[in-house]
């Protein structure tokens, strides 16, 4: 593609370039509580050219009794997903879903993680695209596969481990953000995990707080605004975000990224690492 994309791709940029070669374009659907959902429905109908990936199975490693629910794969296991996937370096890889964005993020900041810098969201997403009838297919489809190895083993200063926020709990070095619903930051209700509450002193965004009624993202100076509300003079390379399993908890710094505060940290144990260990304290509203 002449023009890169690395945060958010609209609908009409997408459809124009619909035959780039370079494109991989990739299908995030998914539903935590029925797993098969997401893959089922892009059997039924996706965007001409997409591939599918999966949360459990290609987006995150085997979970373990001391890990969360979607623990990050490691480099070598990921790079052979993207082989399978056909991404090259020269990729522009745009990702979808019908959450506006909260599981395509998870692959955007992976994909970052692991050092590929060319991947966008599709703005208002499946959803979007199906209900203003842009071209759709079904079955499932296959990119002829690469010898893609990602830069590096992963860039370790965009994430904390659960050590490290532990430690901070005394340092008070970062600023830590929920990005569940108020109801689960609060303890109110916890649909999913064990447990309820979040971690002492965290703030809360719900993610969804970032998108229009369509499920597009929001104008970048509405979001720099309502991230600033919230942080106030705490810059973002000091905010570590966090949620359930470190999956829409990306669609926050995603949305920083986009409104021009960069340098958010991600937690990916998140809460359903967090709660494993009996000890570590639980904050209720």
């Amino acid at each position: 593609m002449s023009q890169g994309f690395d945060n958010f791709i609209n609908i009409n940029d997408l459809l124009n370039h619909l035959e780039d070669p370079n494109l991989v374009l990739i299908d995030c659907r998914f539903d935590l509580k029925d797993t098969d959902w997401g893959y089922k429905s892009y059997l039924t109908s996706h965007i001409p050219g997409a591939v599918y990936a999966h949360l459990d199975h290609d987006l995150s490693s085997t979970v373990t009794p001391k890990t969360g629910r979607h623990p990050l794969p490691d480099a070598d296991v990921f790079n052979q997903t993207l082989r399978r996937l056909g991404v090259n370096p020269s990729s522009q890889i745009v990702a979808y879903d019908t959450s506006g964005g909260a599981f395509a993020a998870r692959l955007w900041w992976m994909l970052r993680y692991f050092g590929h810098i060319s991947v966008a969201v599709l703005s208002g997403g499946y959803t979007k695209w199906e209900s203003e009838n842009h071209p759709m297919t079904s079955g499932s489809q296959q990119n002829i596969a690469s010898q893609y190895e990602t830069y590096s083993q992963g860039t370790k200063s965009l994430l904390l481990t659960t050590d490290e926020v532990i430690e901070n709990l005394q340092t008070d070095k970062y600023v830590l953000m929920d990005a569940r619903s108020y109801e689960r930051y609060c303890g109110k209700i916890e649909p999913i995990d064990a447990i309820a509450g979040h971690i002492p002193g965290a703030l809360n965004r719900f993610h969804g707080e970032n998108l229009n009624p369509d499920l597009t993202i929001k104008p970048k100076n509405q979001l720099h605004q309502e991230f600033k509300q919230l942080l106030q003079e705490v810059p973002a390379e000091k905010v570590v975000v966090y949620c359930g399993s470190g999956v829409t908890s990306c669609l926050n710094i995603l949305a920083m990224e986009y409104a021009g505060l960069s340098g958010a940290k991600l937690y990916p144990g998140s809460w359903s690492e967090w709660i494993r260990i009996s000890e570590h304290p639980i904050s209720t509203c």
